[in-house]
């Protein structure tokens, strides 16, 4: 299912458009007598007489064709909770074939000039979904008309919340992807790739890992017929030589525990073993895409914790990065080995 939002001047005149208002925490509807028929506000407030309204939000369906939904904003709101009642009203709206949704930003009673923003930013960091393997597609399409002069976001906020979904997404994608798919080999292809936004990628393989002396993150991946990895992505957005923000993340695409094997139960959910090293990478392509005007490196291992006749054993010792020598008493301790070099 995918959202498409136009930003509007004025409200459609089709009476059967499913409409979003905004109403303080007490639910007072008074206010919004201009924008709703007699029927639609005497209907309303009769349901509202006799519901919990210890809620954040409230759907009243009028017909087949017509709901009408009000969202509650508190006093002081934050922007992380605006950002949660847009996920809220995402998950809360049963959506058909081809929905329009009116959002009338006119009733909107928060002082926070970014409001609608957050809200729309929340709503589509919600509707994330990854279907990419499934047979049947999902080809609704969700239209959100936002109407109203009050609140509009600005061309900076539009691409900064654009740029935070990208690469939340991107991260998210990246999690998805079964092991098969991810593994060290293709991951580090895909992030060769994130040239193109202006970051500065570099790829050490086994040859240079070797040469650099880090054998504790290689001790991890030996036992995989894939390669092991370590990737620094770089975004020099401060013009300047300021020290960098780093952000460091364990990319182990696949953990079985290696020798210190994981019980079979849950062992399909190894594929997410390398979501730390994609948070690291979706900060990066956001900072990217938004031009963020910082000095910014994220360095990230990118193995996978195999069983093999060459893989690691419990006993074994390696050298790390720093020269430490490392008793590995147990294989599935494989994190910490990865990150420490």
């Amino acid at each position: 299912m995918s959202i498409k939002i136009n930003y509007k001047n004025n409200t459609s005149k089709n009476p059967s458009n499913n409409l979003v208002l905004f109403v303080d925490e007490k639910f007072n509807i008074n206010p919004l007598k201009k924008h709703l028929s007699n029927f639609e506000f005497s209907f309303i407030n009769d349901l509202l007489k006799t519901s919990d309204l210890n809620k954040n939000l409230f759907v009243f369906e009028l017909s087949s064709k017509k709901k009408i939904v009000l969202v509650s904003i508190k006093k002081n709101i934050k922007d992380s909770d605006i950002e949660n009642l847009g996920a809220e009203f995402y998950g809360r709206v049963n959506y058909g074939k081809n929905s329009q949704y009116l959002i009338n930003s006119d009733t909107i009673i928060s002082k926070d000039k970014s409001f609608i923003g957050h809200f729309l930013h929340g709503l589509k960091l919600k509707s994330y979904e990854f279907n990419k393997y499934k047979s049947k597609k999902d080809t609704r399409l969700v239209t959100i008309n936002v109407f109203g002069n009050k609140n509009k976001p600005s061309a900076n906020n539009l691409l900064k919340f654009k740029a935070l979904e990208e690469g939340t997404f991107y991260a998210r994608d990246l999690v998805s992807e079964p092991g098969n798919v991810l593994h060290p080999d293709e991951y580090t292809k895909r992030l060769r790739s994130l040239k193109k936004y202006g970051l500065n990628i570099k790829v050490y393989d086994e040859k240079k890992l070797k040469k650099l002396g880090m054998n504790a993150l290689l001790g991890v991946g030996q036992g995989s017929i894939r390669g092991s990895y370590l990737v620094t992505i770089e975004w020099n957005g401060a013009k300047n030589n300021l020290k960098p923000l780093a952000f460091v993340g364990k990319g182990v695409c696949f953990d079985t525990g290696g020798y210190s094997l994981k019980p079979a139960k849950f062992m399909e959910d190894m594929t997410y073993d390398m979501a730390g090293s994609a948070v690291v990478v979706g900060l990066m392509k956001n900072l990217a895409l938004r031009k963020a005007k910082i000095n910014a490196v994220g360095v990230v291992g990118i193995v996978e914790n195999m069983v093999s006749g060459n893989a690691q054993r419990p006993g074994d010792i390696v050298k790390s990065y720093s020269g430490k020598t490392i008793e590995v008493l147990n294989t599935d301790a494989e994190g910490r080995l990865v990150l420490a070099d």
